[in-house]
């Protein structure tokens, strides 16, 4: 049976990723630094709960630790993540945009996803189909961000698409130096979800698909690459 991590995964596109993912009978890892809410969305879908905060160096080795004791891991999904939404689901415009804010950002969905990655490499290394699915976005698509016909044109945060670039580049980087593990970035689609402050156009079911899709692909799939439910997105 398949084990996998989902971190961030107590509500959103990560709980909605691991429903989908236990019926296609893989063993999840619910991931949460809030143990209550944690225990409690993985005792509603039959998943297994790990404390783990992205941002904490200790708690994912401890992260780490439970799951190698318990038979290891054959794949992870850094969906953790923040937009720092305003009140009023503003979004902070280039010119009110600190250092502060920007590294705030990277903090969870930047930093987050090399500590946990490198956290759990060593586990991933001796499955026999390792994979890794980056949450990433439409948003980290140069092309799409300077293309005035592009629906992500009009996004006029800074923080949140420099940060989800970063993802994508992240992803490269480890797909070429390891090229045992399927490692891709997905963009799950403008989802209804608390991380947009549920302006989002589509449901956590259909945006987890793409998630569930990438989490299962087998050792001959592509690896390195930047992928939607609607195929392969421009950098």
């Amino acid at each position: 049976m398949t084990t996998t991590l989902i971190t961030g995964a107590n509500k959103g596109l990560g709980k909605e990723t691991a429903r989908q993912l236990i019926a296609a009978d893989h063993t999840v890892y619910l991931g949460a630094r809030d143990e209550g809410r944690g225990r409690a969305a993985a005792d509603e879908l039959g998943a297994r709960f790990v404390r783990l905060d992205v941002t904490d160096d200790a708690s994912v080795d401890a992260a780490a630790a439970v799951i190698d004791a318990a038979g290891g891991l054959d794949v992870l999904i850094n969906n953790a993540g923040i937009e720092g939404r305003l009140p009023g689901n503003g979004i902070l415009a280039p010119a009110d945009t600190t250092a502060d804010d920007v590294r705030a950002m990277f903090e969870t969905n930047v930093f987050g996803v090399v500590r946990v990655t490198h956290a759990f490499l060593p586990l991933l290394e001796q499955s026999a189909a390792p994979v890794i699915v980056n949450l990433s976005s439409g948003l980290a698509s140069l092309t799409g961000l300077s293309t005035p016909d592009s629906p992500t044109h009009f996004y006029p945060g800074v923080a949140y698409p420099t940060s989800k670039a970063a993802v994508n580049a992240i992803t490269i980087q480890f797909a070429k130096a390891y090229p045992g593990i399927r490692i891709n970035a997905v963009e799950p689609g403008f989802t209804n979800t608390d991380l947009n402050g549920g302006t989002g156009i589509q449901t956590v079911e259909q945006g987890a698909a793409i998630i569930v899709r990438m989490a299962q692909t087998p050792q001959d799939g592509p690896t390195g690459t930047f992928v939607s439910a609607h195929g392969a997105l421009p950098w």
